[in-house]
């Protein structure tokens, strides 16, 4: 195994506030771990303009017919299968349009293989076995900064022309010197010493939600600020449906129900029918000339404003 030089990096030096971790309370170990966390949104706040860039990569991608992979190890590649997995229910987007590899496969498996991380190849290896192509945005998840999994993977989908950006939590990283938009939040050392599944992983997270939802919204799976593309899997989800449509047109739960009903479960249409007055069909003819914008459908008619 290689040797792996982790020296100087914020991630892995020591917490003063926590030299004496060992010996506190429970009390005391939350609430200096909640002190801890309020530094993360600071940390966060300084790459908002690089994770907008990222979020414009995304968005590129996604009107190009292509996709965002998230590829990390560990914590950080867990933490993309999961922000990926959130997206098909949530914004209507099929499978397979957000996807998060982790190293040794696509599942959030604690057992898979922990040497592949070291691995450039096995990077290049899983972005060939979802067909990567130039079209799609890969982003790079690494606390370190220097996986070399997520390295290897970032190298090949440059060879290929996609669009990259990276996520780490020390400055400098190997993954940021790659990629075309690199992300830094430097949350500081962990109150566990190198524990990166905390601070870092909690940045990693905030950051993820950011890429995800903006890049969604921008692509016209919101109107307003509701969710009109989720998915109704179960009852849960179909009263949610219900009360968007209700919060976006002043219906009642029954009214709602029916015209759900008529737009076939589609939230979306069903607002569009509703605010435009209009049948199922043409709210889908005002919903792909306005390229799945809500506000945009209920202005137009046949495709014209």
């Amino acid at each position: 195994m290689a040797d792996v030089n982790l020296v100087g990096m914020t991630t892995e030096t020591r917490n003063a506030a926590s030299a004496d971790l060992d010996i506190m309370t429970s009390l005391e170990i939350v609430t200096l771990m909640n002190s801890e966390d309020a530094k993360i949104c600071s940390a966060v706040k300084t790459e908002l303009p690089k994770i907008a860039d990222a979020v414009d990569l995304c968005v590129s991608s996604l009107e190009e017919g292509g996709r965002i992979i998230y590829i990390g190890a560990g914590t950080s590649g867990r933490l993309g299968a999961i922000d990926a997995a959130e997206c098909p229910p949530t914004f209507g987007v099929a499978p397979g349009t957000v996807i998060g590899l982790i190293a040794g496969g696509q599942q959030i498996d604690i057992s898979l293989s922990a040497d592949r991380e070291d691995s450039k190849e096995c990077g290049k290896e899983d972005l060939q076995s979802v067909n990567l192509c130039s079209r799609d945005t890969v982003i790079g998840v690494a606390a370190s900064g220097r996986t070399p999994y997520v390295i290897g993977g970032l190298e090949y989908a440059k060879s290929l022309g996609c669009k990259t950006a990276s996520i780490a939590c020390n400055r400098d990283s190997a993954i940021g010197k790659i990629a075309d938009v690199a992300i830094e939040a430097i949350v500081g050392p962990e109150v566990l010493t190198g524990s990166t599944r905390l601070r870092a992983g909690t940045a990693q997270k905030m950051v993820l939600n950011m890429i995800s939802t903006a890049s969604m919204v921008r692509t016209g799976k919101c109107y307003k600020n509701l969710m009109v593309d989720v998915v109704q899997t179960n009852a849960k989800l179909e009263s949610r449906a219900q009360g968007i449509l209700m919060e976006a047109t002043g219906l009642s739960r029954e009214e709602a129900k029916d015209v759900l009903k008529k737009a076939n479960g589609s939230v979306k249409r069903a607002v569009v029918m509703t605010l435009a007055a209009c049948s199922a069909e043409e709210a889908d003819r005002r919903l792909e000339s306005s390229k799945g914008h809500v506000r945009d459908a209920v202005s137009r008619k046949d495709g014209t404003r």
